[in-house]
């Protein structure tokens, strides 16, 4: 697939945040507008899935460590096809398969069920050390926020990846530097990101979340690095492709009112029309 249709695909990614947190009333757009392309890359070009299949053993997995983020995981499974783009509107109400979270034993395509920040990239950590045991080809990727990183459940993931050589494995940082307490420099500084997953045995790999041929040499080196594990330190923007929330601290848990919503959806709108003209 080529840049542009992916810049198309993640815009409408972008259009399925605000509108899911939006009729949800809460949620959390900012985490998920970094991440839309990354999302958009994993899920369009760089995995084994197939949404006829979503169960399909020799699929590569994903794990959101970072699940609040959960409005960008679910509008990109929707754009794949796993489930009705529509059922976005559903988010976080009362019966919906579409929790704040994501529940693997509801929604198709979700390979695991994320809770505390720290725990999913155990879970992936898992994943990849089963595959090398069975001896299958599949590869295992999991997204965590750099605020999260300040849990010490990652630190020891990541000491028993880079320790079993698992180089099925891509850890794939949002690098924001925002949390929901402010700037994640000042709350309680990871910097520098990269020399402490080198310190674990990892290889290091810093990519601009928000272009494609970035991400692309990003995750064909992770595939072409043999022996330990890679670690993708992906510089992004905080609400990104919405002007009033780009790098705002403040829409890190909030749904935008009914004013807010129709200018995010008209400034997305408007870039997508600029998108198909090209």
């Amino acid at each position: 697939m080529n840049e542009l249709e992916l810049k198309k695909i993640a815009n409408r990614v972008r259009q399925g945040i605000i509108e899911g947190v939006y009729s949800a009333k809460s949620g959390h757009p900012g985490g998920s507008l970094s991440a839309a392309d990354i999302y958009t890359y994993l899920y369009f070009e760089e995995m084994n899935v197939d949404p006829k299949d979503p169960r399909k053993a020799d699929r590569d997995r994903f794990v959101l460590s970072k699940g609040h983020t959960a409005p960008g995981y679910y509008a990109t499974l929707a754009e794949r096809g796993f489930f009705p783009v529509e059922d976005l509107k559903t988010l976080r109400h009362v019966g919906s398969y579409l929790q704040g979270h994501p529940d693997r034993k509801h929604i198709p395509g979700v390979d695991m069920s994320s809770g505390s920040l720290g725990q999913g990239i155990s879970a992936a950590v898992g994943m990849a050390l089963a595959a090398k045991i069975d001896g299958d080809a599949y590869r295992t990727y999991t997204l965590l926020g750099d605020g999260e990183i300040q849990e010490g459940q990652v630190w020891e993931a990541a000491m028993f990846a880079g320790a079993k050589k698992l180089d099925n494995l891509v850890v794939i940082v949002d690098n924001n530097n925002l949390q929901i307490d402010g700037e994640v420099s000042e709350v309680n500084t990871p910097y520098p990101i990269t020399d402490k997953f080198a310190a674990f045995n990892f290889h290091v790999v810093e990519a601009d979340a928000h272009d494609f041929n970035s991400l692309k040499a990003a995750f064909d080196e992770a595939k072409a690095t043999k022996g330990m594990p890679t670690a993708i330190i992906a510089k992004s923007v905080k609400g990104k492709g919405v002007s009033f929330m780009e790098n705002k601290a403040g829409w890190h848990g909030k749904a935008p009112n009914d004013a807010e919503y129709e200018q995010a959806m008209e400034e997305l709108k408007k870039a997508g029309e600029a998108l198909c003209q090209n």
